[in-house]
């Protein structure tokens, strides 16, 4: 498996100006319709570190991104991995191809950023003036709860 090229690009909020204003290369992006897709319920004899990162991906924000094919090859990984953790003699070179496997599933935020995802705290809802305004009349006149 192949690693996704180059260092890990600045979030898009550190740039001075957006990346299509650079003169850099943009390629357009060819679309197609998400389908919704729920991930299966982990094996219950994996390893508990396979468990463990299966059950942080269904948590995980970049889910927000994974189709039923995503979820099939995270499944297969952390069969890999729970096989690999349960071995007595472990190879490297496995770990290190399913480490590889998984950038392909943006796992880590660097990987994540090389193909330009970030994800962000959720912004807080912030009430209107008016609304805090008239609260606190209610609060006044004892008609608040």
């Amino acid at each position: 498996m192949s690693e996704i090229p180059g260092p890990v690009p600045n979030r898009e909020s550190d740039l001075a100006r957006p990346r299509e204003r650079k003169g850099s290369d943009v390629q357009p992006v060819t679309r197609g319709l998400a389908r919704p897709a729920k991930p299966p319920n982990a094996d219950r004899d994996w390893h508990p570190i396979a468990r463990r990162l299966w059950d942080s991906l269904k948590q995980s924000g970049q889910a927000d991104f994974y189709q039923a094919s995503d979820w099939a090859l995270a499944y297969s990984l952390c069969e890999d991995l729970s096989y690999y953790k349960n071995a007595g003699k472990r190879s490297g070179q496995m770990l290190q191809t399913i480490y590889s496997a998984f950038e392909r599933l943006l796992v880590a935020e660097g990987d994540r950023r090389r193909v330009r995802i970030e994800l962000h705290e959720p912004e807080p809802e912030v009430q209107s003036a008016a609304v805090l305004a008239i609260a606190d009349y209610k609060k006044d006149l004892g008609l608040a709860e």
